[in-house]
């Protein structure tokens, strides 16, 4: 599973919560960004394509070396992007769009310490934002309540497509 978004969504926060209340296990995808990626959206560039595929590359090779259940939070921002990371892992991934109002996740940006994604280019991530379509293996969960009811949603979106 990849819970996928804007950068200041939730995906750390809920993949943590989400591993824990399903008993997988929860990487958070900026761990596999190469140190140049992470120091270009340190400095306020965005990446660009040429940065992102060698990463949803790793991303996609990470969840086919998984044993058990896994879960990743990669902004997947693009439906080529999934595309690419399903075809690498090669098995069906469940993509989670948590997804919320720029506001919201800005305001969320703004209280966050210690990352290197600057609020500042949350305008890029939107802009290039690609919300997940009907025919992906995917649905969006409202980001806008708290941490505990975002799981549960994502929980009862989960059973549901298991039936």
């Amino acid at each position: 599973m990849v819970l996928m978004g804007v950068a200041g969504c939730g995906k750390s926060s809920v993949g943590a919560a989400l591993a824990d209340r399903l008993g997988a296990a929860y990487l958070d995808g900026d761990e596999l960004h190469p140190p140049s990626n992470i120091d270009k959206m340190r400095r306020g560039v965005a990446l660009d394509d040429g940065d992102r595929w060698p990463w949803l590359t790793l991303v996609g090779q990470t969840l086919a070396r998984a044993e058990g259940r896994q879960i990743i939070g990669c902004s997947a921002l693009k439906r080529a992007y999934r595309a690419h990371i399903a075809q690498t892992a090669g098995e069906v991934i469940t993509f989670v769009h948590l997804a919320g109002s720029p506001e919201v996740i800005k305001a969320r940006m703004h209280a966050r310490t210690g990352h290197f994604m600057p609020a500042g280019l949350l305008a890029s991530q939107f802009a290039t934002l690609e919300p997940p379509d009907a025919d992906e293996n995917a649905f969006s969960v409202d980001i806008d309540r708290p941490l505990g009811a975002i799981v549960e949603a994502v929980v009862t979106q989960l059973k549901g497509m298991e039936t």
